[in-house]
């Protein structure tokens, strides 16, 4: 197995590191500036970064994990080299990476870097040229005052005017000695962070000790290389470093993932609050930026976040630290997260990020995070966060973090142990973690907690300090207590995490959608599949979780699980977190027998930790593997020396192959199981999947993510252009799958206005969507942009737009192409009398900006957007922004998204089909603001409206709220008012007082439009307000209707019928005849009989008093037969309801009661009559009916009265024998189909019952 470069290939599987590798300063190549980093030239030369290159790895490969050199090399050193004089401090550093390839798999290489002496004469002199040739430089630009030169002390600081010759950064080749940083580095298949950084540190020790090592570094490093094993899961390991024994442990299968970072350190750095915010950013797939000046720490804090999300993992661009070459991919219109070295020079305000609107940014250094707006809380975060605090303070950190460890971290670092004790004001304090309590007593964020907490039971007075474990005598454990205090926390931390998804996602497997047909073809229709029934899931979720949730449903992440989820039923080909997590949820619901779709929203504390814990110290306590001990390896005699404080050249032959066999090389394993035994490794902690899910992550389900990682190389313009083109492909396929996916949604609404599912659960689902839309917008705007202004792209194009135009109109020099002029407007919503909306970029801008409660960029851009969706221009608004194609271009770099103009096309094309479906996202949002609304009132051009005398008055009501009574000025039709969002309108009332010669008024219909949508709305009405006319009514409630923007409906003529039929004069003279069969009333309560959830507002109150409505109905069937006394006299069926009130009020008085039952039903009918003939409203007879047959509806005694009323005497009398009312049968029929309302609660409209206290 010994071929070059197979380096022990057959022992794949098991080997602890895969490389050894050294980067630094190329002597051979010499000085070569880093262009792609950035750096300016106005830097003093040592500031300066320069190229680094692999010196040497060992072995040259390994089949399993080819090498990377531009990726390892760029993230070795990912500033380049840096030199330093004597002068300078020159601490060693460590820090971890991460190589994500393009399939998703992962390698971690973990390096230390530190500074050798420059031996090379030239490049000594060619540092010294540099200087020379900056200074002189500098002294044309700056030509200092002649006492300039001796100016030192104040540091070179970038930005601030150097007025000094810097002694402090200066380098002369006779006085001082230049250092060049150097990096060792390994390169291994698993994450056992602090073994490596153990093996790194112990190694360059060696190096900078004045006694040699007892072996040549080439055994050591031989012996890591080849002869140390992975532990198998479940068991620990132990193995020797120059100076002493390095112990690593692996969780087994039924745990938790192996994750070997400090939790403790992003507790301090950032405090719990911060934490929990970053952690909510992630679980939603913001785009997240962490800044620090330690590339450690921006990789801890993005391994730890990514951890907790257990057992969601992360699908988009992963890049904790970004080299310096990479910067433009901060451009990626596409979920990421990435870490983004500082130098501490910089403020944030100096930091250029493309976008910013949906951005969560965290400067770790200085505990500070920005978040993107409108971000929901995560579900029970006060209890969550209490229940983290109290773990946090055992160990003796504050919950609102170390800012001592912010600030000084590194100092701390270097602080000994003894230290600590006398500091108090820092974590680690020695002793019992009580004091700590006692310190933190005062402070404000744990009083908060404190009394946020007292109602959920727990008292953090009674505290419990857990004992330090480490004092079971029985176990001896063997690492340090330090140690295990860390593997301790972290256990504890994320068994907490892990809980909260067990708890909230109990049940999930209820709603997963299996696929009918086979995988295959599952696969090649992943994108038009819905894989969870994401409905049902929230209707069973308590209120406050439903922002968070509805978001994270959304997400590639939950999408990938469950995606995951059905891909492996049976245990054996499960994903390794997938079966850990599904092995919880089990648990939970044996804990807690009760049926597993009952959501409680009480919180669930952990109880898992003692058992995790219990596991690693009995791992630690007695270890499975030791390893082989290193030994001195076949090398020729003189090799192996070295000079005090440089690393040496290694001997290449000893290193390049491995042993030719040892017990860890299962050498006659055929191939293919060394293939699977790969995979299986992978597959546990890398979590990479067998070939078929492989394929299967690749292509099913690249939906928001085409371009999965940034391929780590040196980067060509060609390489560049490929990228950005992969990101604009990437766009419109979520655009497509979008707008698919919420026109989809939309329809199903109608299915919830039929009463299938339901009305506030789609609600919150629709208000996601149309955020994840906003979103994506602002990410398609920010893509290539040339400089960034504001934080949201799209609003800042719209300003730039706008203030164009106006430009231009006030030059007077403008084409008309980019404005609408009158002739283009829509056509007429309303009739003719209305004049149309004019359709308006710019005047829907201003409204946005006239809104005083929406004060951010983001905030505008989402408002405005909102308001192009309601009015259906959204597409058409964004391409008449996009029609200035000079602005575009001013804007936007070429290959941004925005200047591609087929996608652009699509892109629009896709916008265009929401206009198919009726958006109020708008409205229903900005609830509070101040809308105008016109108000048009036609009376009946036949009849002397213009002679009317009387004072009429208006009342509008919508879903949101109604206007006060509007008095209209006499002979004035139409008029404009201001008042608070109404929502959907759905009512007007309007009627006048009766005063003068001439109080009769027959109004054809209302019609009201909202200014700002345009949405117009029309209450027929064609009845007479007036005391002697019709039914005397001088008020009448009209039930309104939206008008889509069809020509149809404006060529249709305005007598429509009217919508309170009643026996008006004109529809008296088509009484129902006896020998018509009542086929009419059932058509009209066909659809009533299925009332379903009628809590829908508006809908409701067309069911019933809208046209065909359920009052119509029973008007119908109550005529049904009426004998009526002369012609033109008119009898009204309240005339009839009123005579059988007093018949059996009779009745009652001469106390001749047939049944209990048949008493109480008609004492009820009887109080509601009384009750509404003594309202103070001139609502005339039908308007009673009307509100008789809602109240009924509501208190589901329609079917009691209309039993009574069959069995009344009055009846025989004042109906035809024919009549419907007399026909036993239809009438058990009638009454059957209004039983079926008593399943309803029916919540009435306030306009509909005002004045009636029942």
């Amino acid at each position: 197995m010994s071929g070059s470069g197979g380096g022990g290939g057959g022992s794949a599987p098991s080997r602890f590191a895969d490389y050894f590798v050294i980067c630094g300063l190329d002597t051979d190549t010499g000085l070569e500036p880093d262009e792609l980093s950035g750096e300016n030239f106005e830097q003093t030369p040592l500031r300066r970064t320069f190229k680094s290159k692999v010196l040497a790895r060992y072995p040259e490969n390994v089949e399993w994990n080819p090498f990377d050199q531009d990726a390892v090399g760029m993230l070795c050193m990912p500033k380049g080299l840096a030199f330093k004089t004597q002068a300078d401090p020159r601490e060693p550093q460590f820090h971890a990476f991460i190589i994500t390839r393009e399939d998703g798999s992962r390698t971690f290489g973990f390096a230390l870097t530190f500074y050798e002496e420059v031996t090379s004469k030239q490049i000594c002199s060619a540092m010294q040229t540099l200087y020379h040739m900056h200074n002189a430089e500098y002294d044309v630009l700056h030509a200092p005052p002649a006492d300039g030169r001796d100016q030192s002390g104040m540091e070179d600081g970038e930005g601030t005017p150097v007025t000094k010759l810097q002694r402090f950064n200066s380098y002369d080749i006779s006085r001082d000695t230049l250092y060049v940083s150097k990096c060792i580095c390994l390169i291994t298949p698993m994450s056992f962070m602090k073994a490596c950084r153990s093996v790194l540190e112990q190694l360059h020790q060696a190096v900078t000790s004045p006694q040699p090592p007892p072996l040549p570094l080439e055994s050591y490093i031989y012996n890591v290389l080849y002869e140390v094993p992975l532990p198998p899961p479940g068991r620990s390991l132990k193995f020797s470093g120059v100076y002493g024994p390095i112990i690593c442990q692996r969780p087994s299968t039924n745990e938790l993932p192996l994750f070997d970072f400090p939790v403790k350190e992003v507790f301090e750095l950032l405090g719990v609050e911060n934490v929990f915010q970053l952690f909510t950013c992630a679980l939603l797939e913001f785009q997240i930026l962490l800044y620090s000046q330690h590339y450690q720490r921006l990789m801890t804090v993005a391994e730890t976040i990514t951890a907790l999300m257990f057992p969601f993992q992360w699908q988009h661009v992963y890049v904790p630290i970004l080299p310096a070459s990479l910067l433009h991919f901060l451009d990626a219109p596409v979920p990421y997260l990435m870490g983004l070295h500082s130098n501490g020079l910089d403020d944030r305000s100096k930091l250029e990020l493309p976008q910013e609107a949906n951005l969560c940014f965290v400067d770790i250094d200085n505990h500070f995070i920005e978040l993107p707006e409108d971000l929901p809380q995560f579900p029970n975060k006060l209890e969550f966060v209490q229940e983290v605090s109290e773990i946090l303070m055992a160990f003796g950190i504050p919950p609102e973090g170390n800012l001592h460890c912010s600030e000084s971290a590194s100092k701390l670092k270097r602080l000994r142990a003894s230290e600590f004790v006398s500091d108090k004001r820092n974590g680690n304090i020695a002793g019992s973690p009580l004091h700590s309590y006692e310190l933190l007593k005062e402070n404000e964020t744990i009083a908060r907690l404190q009394a946020l907490v007292k109602r959920t039971g727990v008292s953090l007075e009674k505290l419990e300090v857990r004992d330090d474990p480490s004092s079971n005598k029985d176990l001896k454990v063997q690492c340090d207590e330090e140690e295990l205090r860390i593997y301790q926390l972290n256990i504890q931390i994320r068994e907490v995490f892990a809980n909260r998804f067990t708890q909230m996602f109990a049940d999930y497997e209820v709603f997963v959608i299996q696929p009918s047909q086979d995988k295959e073809s599952w696969f090649t229709n992943r994108e038009q599949m819905q894989n969870f029934d994401k409905a049902s899931f929230l209707s069973d979720q308590p209120e406050p979780y439903l922002p968070f949730l509805s978001r994270f449903l959304e997400t590639q992440m939950f999408a990938s699980f469950v995606d995951n989820k059905i891909m492996c039923h049976d245990d054996d080909d499960k994903d390794p977190v997938l079966r850990v997590f599904d092995s919880r949820v089990d648990k939970i619901r044996l804990l807690n027998v009760r049926t597993p779709t009952l959501r409680t929203s009480m919180y669930q504390k952990c109880t898992t930790v003692d058992e995790a814990e219990k596991a690693i110290e009995l791992r630690l306590a007695k270890i499975d593997h030791t390893a082989v001990h290193p030994h001195l390896l076949d090398m020729k005699i003189g090799q192996g020396k070295y000079e005090p404080g440089f690393f040496p050249k290694l001997q290449s032959d000893v290193l390049s192959t491995g042993p030719a066999s040892n017990k860890w090389t299962k050498r006659n394993a055929p191939a293919q199981w060394r293939r699977k035994d790969r995979q299986k490794q992978h597959t546990e902690h890398l979590r990479l999947d067998n070939d078929q899910r492989e394929k299967y992550i690749q292509e099913a389900r690249t939906m928001g993510s085409t371009i999965r990682q940034p391929k780590l190389s040196n980067l060509s313009p060609s390489v560049i252009a490929q990228t950005n083109w992969k990101f604009v492909e990437g766009l419109l396929k979520e655009c497509r799958n979008k707008t698919k996916r919420m026109l989809v949604e939309k329809m199903g609404r109608e299915a919830v206005e039929l009463g299938h599912g339901e009305v506030n659960i789609t609600g919150v689902e629709e208000n996601t969507l149309i955020a994840s839309l906003c979103d994506l917008l602002e990410r398609i705007w920010s893509h290539g942009l040339q400089v960034k202004q504001g934080k949201s792209a799209l609003w800042s194009h719209l300003l730039h737009y706008q203030e164009n135009r106006q430009r231009k109109l006030t030059s007077g020099s403008f084409s008309t192409s980019g404005i609408l002029l009158d002739s283009e407007r829509r056509k007429s919503d309303a009739s003719s009398v209305m004049p149309p909306l004019r359709i308006s970029l710019i005047q829907d801008m201003r409204h946005i900006q006239n809104i005083g409660e929406i004060k951010t960029d983001v905030g505008k851009a989402r408002a405005w957007v909102r308001l192009s969706m309601e009015k259906k221009l959204l597409s058409r608004h964004l391409k008449q922004l996009l029609s200035d194609h000079e602005l575009t271009k001013k804007l936007y770099k070429r290959y941004a998204f925005l200047r591609c103009d087929d996608e652009k096309e699509q892109f629009l094309y896709h916008l265009l089909s929401f206009n198919a479906v009726d958006y109020f996202c708008f409205t229903n949002v900005f609830t509070t603001i101040l809308i105008p609304y016109h108000i048009l009132i036609v009376p009946s051009k036949k009849l002397g409206g213009s002679m009317f005398t009387a004072n009429p008055w208006i009342c509008i009501s919508g879903e949101l709220g109604e206007t006060q009574i509007l008095q209209i000025p006499r002979n004035v039709l139409e008029m404009t008012f201001e008042c608070q969002n109404l929502g959907k309108l759905t009512t007007v009332q309007i009627g006048h007082d009766n005063s003068g010669l001439y109080a009769k008024w027959l109004v054809e219909y209302v019609m009201v439009r909202n200014e700002i949508i345009g949405h117009t709305y029309k209450f027929p009405c064609g009845r007479w307000l007036g005391k002697g006319m019709d039914d005397g009514s001088l008020e009448r409630i009209l039930v309104g209707e939206l008008l889509t923007s069809q020509p149809e409906v404006d060529e249709r003529p305005c007598r429509t019928p009217p919508l309170q039929q009643s026996p008006s004069v004109i529809r008296r003279l088509v009484t129902i005849s006896p020998n018509n069969k009542p086929s009419k009333w059932e058509e009209g309560l066909g659809p009533h009989a299925d009332l379903s959830e009628p809590s829908c507002g508006s809908s409701l109150t067309l069911l019933l008093c809208g046209e065909c409505g359920l009052v119509s109905a029973l008007e119908q069937a109550f005529q049904h037969g009426f004998k009526s006394p002369r012609l033109f006299k008119n009898v009204f069926i309240w005339d009839f309801l009123e005579k059988a009130q007093t018949y059996y009020e009779t009745l009652e008085q001469n106390e001749v009661v047939p049944e209990e039952n048949w008493h109480t039903r008609a004492r009820n009918f009887c109080r509601f009559v009384t009750a509404i003939n003594n309202t103070p409203r001139n609502i005339g007879k039908d308007g009673k009916f009307q509100m008789l047959v809602c109240l009924g509806a509501r208190d589901h005694l329609l079917h009691h009265w209309i039993a009574l009323l069959a069995d009344c005497p009055i009846t025989a009398h004042m109906y035809e024998d024919v009549a419907l009312i007399k026909d036993h049968t239809l009438v058990n029929s009638l009454i059957r189909v209004l039983q079926t309302l008593q399943e309803f609660n029916i919540t009435l409209e306030t306009s509909l019952v005002k004045g009636i206290d029942i």
